[in-house]
């Protein structure tokens, strides 16, 4: 496939198997849309093809589409089941000519059987009975609740029709899912959600995504683009990323062979060129040259953002405090009686799902939004704010100078093009205008933009968004070094983890707070749900027999037992860990003080059995605290029985 003369993809071949499960990577521009949309049809290669079997479906979910409809969330959701309904047609059809055939034994005949039977099992696989209910269930499992399913498709944003079109792909079923960043639209509770129906997926799955987690959890293949070619991983992205690496030392080595090879062979025809008695060696050598393939290393791709934030403004112990901070929209009470207290220095995640109030408190603390109750800032707070759709809010018709020229102030305006350069904005690209650059530019733009000022309260929602693996890591870097208070919205747990030190969880019209970060707070959730249907079951099995209220209260409590028991066991189970691990640590503590150290820590390696038993440890102080929790809101239902 080439475009202006350049090939995008060169002599490529690949097999999509049964129950293949892919990840494509590649650097941004490197043709993975591209590849994709040649997979479903909607490109056709210059040269080669691409053959997919007759009988084999194709799902195909593009980054973003524009999408018109006047019908109902669930009436736009059965849409999905078109192809079903043209089955049974063609299903009635073919019964009818059955009847009226007597050839029994015919090839034609034969054939007319075999359709059937296919078209049968097609709209078996199809789900006829329950269509309804399970395109409920799937809306559900993408974040709409079921009063959500008769409102109109226009009263919702673009990316909650996204997930509707979503919905429509998985209803189908195809044997080939074809999804393009799948999670842009999505939350961290519809991501894992959509993460456990893709594991289950019975077709073949081919997908993009900037989503190390949710690459991870799905994919057991990974194709890269790179240079017009592809490298096929048979792993998970984690694998590919270490394999890659070991593949370019690889070629790195075996490119500086033939490149002193070349050297010497080069000079041997310089030197013997002139020579008659040497001209049948020379000739052979100019032969050999002309023959040999040349080696073309993969470089790494080291194009990416490099920055630091500014040095926070020193400011008050306290960075801010809400008294009943509430906020509606009519009769929609999104946010009520909020009442926080955050210290400086605080690291804090917001999670939930999408129209559960995160964005408007986020623009509520950076001031854009009116509120009720009180907000009130600390001593010489200065407040940073990228907004989810900061890129939408540059002026489109200014220069990438203008922006940061128009803003820039005192020592800032003499480096405005050493920052540009950080953020990959050098030479003719500064004199672009906004109105042209794609997602990812203008989100580096939005974050250079805000490096002019330095704030000791950074208020980011989304900030990942448009931007690659790379630049995505760099930005998680600067985070970490910024010494500020950090409020941050994301539904990037890769990102998220280890970032933060708490997490604040909204569940309209309140927030509740949790100790640790990301993952702890989705272990504990996890821990929650499973308790909460655990208990639910127990209930269930005690309120199906007839009996007295004392008799069903003693159940309960048996049963709340049972679970308390179970979990104090487990508790008991990780402190004799904790007490192993703590051992081992001691030991080698010991040993690095003693005067012996030199000679039996001179490995690298017991380094970093040294780091691991640390982190092992961390891992399991978090499962006890987490259990410890858990026993608690058990003991308390039991006293309140």
């Amino acid at each position: 496939m080439h475009f202006t003369g350049d090939d995008l993809f060169t002599d490529i071949t690949f097999l999509i198997r049964e129950k293949d499960r892919i990840g494509l990577v590649g650097k941004n521009g490197a043709g993975k849309t591209t590849l994709i949309r040649l997979l479903c049809g909607l490109e056709h290669p210059h040269k080669g093809d691409v053959i997919v079997p007759e009988d084999t479906s194709i799902g195909y979910l593009p980054q973003e589409k524009e999408l018109i409809s006047e019908l109902t969330v669930i009436e736009e959701a059965m849409t999905a089941f078109e192809e079903q309904n043209q089955l049974e047609e063609h299903l009635k059809k073919l019964e009818l000519e059955l009847q009226h055939r007597t050839d029994y034994e015919s090839d034609a005949y034969h054939k007319l059987i075999e359709k059937l039977s296919f078209i049968n099992e097609r709209i078996a696989l199809l789900g006829a009975n329950a269509i309804e209910g399970e395109a409920e269930r799937i809306l559900v499992g993408l974040g709409f609740e079921h009063e959500d399913m008769q409102r109109r498709m226009s009263e919702f944003s673009n990316g909650w029709q996204m997930r509707v079109e979503l919905a429509k792909i998985l209803l189908q079923r195809p044997d080939l899912l074809l999804l393009d960043e799948p999670t842009n639209h999505l939350d961290i509770e519809a991501i894992q959600w959509l993460e456990g129906f893709l594991q289950n997926y019975n077709g073949a799955i081919l997908m993009v995504s900037h989503d190390r987690t949710f690459l991870d959890a799905i994919t057991i293949r990974t194709i890269e683009i790179s240079n017009g070619r592809i490298y096929d991983y048979k792993g998970s992205y984690s694998f590919y990323v270490e394999a890659r690496q070991q593949r370019i030392e690889t070629d790195m080595a075996a490119y500086t062979n033939q490149q002193r090879e070349v050297r010497e062979i080069e000079r041997f025809i310089e030197r013997f060129r002139y020579k008659s008695t040497k001209a049948k060696q020379v000739q052979s050598r100019v032969k050999l040259l002309e023959k040999m393939d040349e080696i073309v290393v993969d470089e790494m791709d080291r194009s990416a953002i490099h920055f630091r934030f500014p040095p926070a403004p020193h400011s008050g112990k306290v960075t801010l405090e809400t008294i009943g901070l509430g906020k509606a929209y009519g009769s929609l009470q999104v946010l009520k009686d909020i009442n926080l207290l955050i210290p400086r220095g605080e690291r804090i995640a917001f999670v939930g799902r999408n129209g559960e109030g995160k964005s408007t408190l986020s623009k509520i603390l950076a001031g854009v939004l009116d509120y009720s109750g009180e907000l009130k800032f600390g001593h010489e707070v200065k407040v940073g704010y990228y907004a989810q759709n900061q890129h939408d809010m540059l002026d489109m018709e200014k220069t990438v100078f203008e922006t940061l020229d128009e803003v820039a102030i005192g020592e800032m305006r003499t480096r405005i093009k050493s920052l540009l350069g950080a953020f990959l904005f050098s030479g003719e690209a500064v004199d672009k205008k906004v109105k042209v650059l794609s997602g990812g530019e203008k989100a580096r733009l939005s974050l250079a933009r805000m490096l002019l000022f330095p704030v000791n309260l950074l208020i980011m929602d989304e900030p990942t968004n448009h931007l690659d693996m790379m630049s995505k890591d760099i930005l998680k870097s600067a985070l970490l070094q910024y010494q500020g208070t950090l409020l941050i919205v994301s539904h990037d747990r890769d990102f998220l983890q280890g970032l933060t030190n708490k997490v604040y969880e909204f569940r309209k019209p309140n927030i509740k707070v949790h100790d640790g970060d990301v993952f702890a707070f989705l272990e504990k959730k996890k821990l929650e749900h499973l308790r909460e249907l655990e208990i639910a079951q127990s209930k269930k099995r005690i309120e199906s027999a007839p009996k007295s209220n004392n008799k069903i209260q003693y159940e309960e409590r048996k049963q709340l037992d049972k679970i308390i028991r179970k979990c104090q066991r487990e508790i008991e189970t990780l402190e004799q860990k904790i007490h192993h691990q703590e051992k081992a640590i001691a030991t080698m503590d010991a040993l690095l003080a003693s005067s012996e150290a030199h000679k039996q820590t001179s490995d690298p390696a017991w380094y970093e059995i040294y780091d691991k038993q640390k982190t092992q440890l961390g891992q399991l102080m978090e499962q006890w605290e987490i259990k410890q929790l858990e026993k608690e809101a058990l003991e308390q239902q039991y006293q309140a029985l």
